[in-house]
């Protein structure tokens, strides 16, 4: 039997399944490195599986590319041998991997794999809706107006309603693309045309002046925790693409607040993953203004690159990117 056979029968296969349809993809590709690096390879046989708009690889060893099997989600290699895996590590940030697809997918083929489900990634992807949802739980958030593309725009009314400065963004998008903060009406219309270019529906929300915490929740152990809360101090006007990850920003963890604070974060982040059902990683972005904890979004496969916050409030927290991941593989065996 080949040494490939023998491997792949003692242990569990695990795919770590990065990439994506976005220009997160890059961003994917770091996430899912730190993660294939990390997995315990006295427990788990792991590969490397990239999920493209164009083809769906395993990457081998040498970093040899086979095609998926969409039908099963399985490889056959040269050898002759067909590659199944146990559990997928969901790591694909944006579509379709954060959104519901991929999971409907695997739903249908009776794949397992990590994370949320696909209402959850579905819903938590649509930012109007998340809020919607988690207002009925009492978990405020900024006033807003949602626009659909071809929708007649009436510049004078948003400004109205929601004065200046306000935020542009798409409704569907992550990695804070597509968003901008207008500080003039004249810079709307740009605005606008920048987030639509990014999704075809966007919310505009009124500015919350406050401080910009991230909040890293995860069931760990059976037990829904908060790993940290980071103060973000944007070198910009805002948390956008160029500080969450080319460095325009100073993050800090703990963030600089008072227990008082730091309690309230805490039981409206644990409150918000528990009222939606969730599972796996999660990083929600919240506004603290005047003690109160603003929600802006929840990001279901949050960057996990190890310059990401979440993989650093895991460290200050004590628990190593090993056992972290570790659990979500286990959490996906026993579905």
């Amino acid at each position: 039997m080949l040494e490939l056979e023998r491997k792949l029968m003692s242990k569990k296969n695990v795919a770590v399944v990065m990439g994506g349809y976005s220009d997160e993809y890059k961003v994917s590709l770091k996430s899912g490195q730190l993660i294939y690096d990390s997995l315990d390879r006295d427990l788990y046989n792991v590969y490397k599986v990239v999920i493209l708009k164009d083809e769906w690889y395993f990457l081998d060893d040498r970093e040899k590319k086979s095609p998926i099997n969409k039908a099963d989600f399985s490889v056959n290699l040269d050898s002759g041998f067909t590659v199944k895996f146990d559990v997928c590590f969901n790591i694909i940030h944006g579509k379709p991997g954060e959104n519901g697809e991929l999971q409907a997918y695997w739903d249908t083929i009776g794949q397992k794999y990590t994370g949320c489900d696909f209402y959850q990634s579905a819903l938590t992807f649509n930012k109007k809706d998340t809020l919607a949802v988690l207002s009925k739980y009492g978990i405020p958030s900024a006033k807003s107006i949602y626009l659909r593309s071809g929708q007649e725009i009436n510049e004078d009314k948003i400004v109205a309603e929601l004065g200046l400065p306000l935020f542009v963004k798409p409704n569907q998008s992550g990695s804070s693309l597509g968003i901008s903060k207008v500080k003039e009406q004249s810079e709307l219309k740009r605005a606008l045309d920048f987030a639509f270019a990014e999704d075809d529906e966007i919310l505009i929300e009124s500015f919350l002046n406050g401080m910009e915490v991230s909040v890293g929740v995860v069931d760990f152990a059976g037990e829904t925790i908060v790993l940290g809360i980071t103060e973000i101090v944007p070198h910009k006007e805002f948390f956008d693409y160029e500080a969450k990850y080319e460095g325009a920003s100073e993050e800090i963890t703990p963030a600089r607040i008072d227990d008082e604070t730091r309690i309230k974060v805490e039981e409206i982040a644990k409150r918000a993953y528990d009222s939606l059902g969730m599972s796996g990683f999660s990083r929600s972005e919240y506004i603290i203004m005047n003690g109160t904890p603003y929600m802006l979004e929840m990001n279901t496969n949050p960057g996990f690159s190890p310059a990401s916050i979440l993989p650093q409030q895991a460290k200050h927290y004590g628990i190593s990117i090993k056992d972290l991941c570790g659990n979500e593989v286990e959490k996906a065996l026993a579905k």
